[in-house]
């Protein structure tokens, strides 16, 4: 999945929160809604949606079905991210050494 989909889904303060709850430790639909101010059902909605971007993965045991996060769309998206700081940090001193050359020409 793309990190522009991630990005996405993790714009939502509540889908943050289930990751986040659920990257401590696996929790159903139900137990996730007793600790946080959501109910059951939008719960399994951002469930969905986090599991659809990969982020999220399921696991039926007994009449329960437990969700954990995974980490390496995380992982992935946070590499793509450290390579568009790498390409600004390059940009940047590139325009660095252009001003410095450019006010020693100047006289400055």
């Amino acid at each position: 999945m793309s990190g522009v989909a991630v990005f996405a889904a993790l714009a939502d303060e509540t889908r943050w929160s289930i990751l986040t709850r659920i990257g401590a430790s696996p929790a159903s639909a139900s137990a996730l809604a007793k600790e946080l101010p959501v109910s059951r059902q939008a719960i399994t909605k951002h469930l969905e949606l986090l599991s659809a971007v990969g982020l999220v993965t399921s696991e039926r045991r007994g009449r329960e079905v437990i969700h954990r996060a995974l980490g390496e769309p995380l992982n992935e998206t946070a590499r793509q991210l450290q390579q568009v700081v790498e390409q600004w940090d390059t940009r940047l001193e590139l325009i660095k050494v252009l001003a410095e050359r450019n006010a020693r020409t100047d006289g400055v």
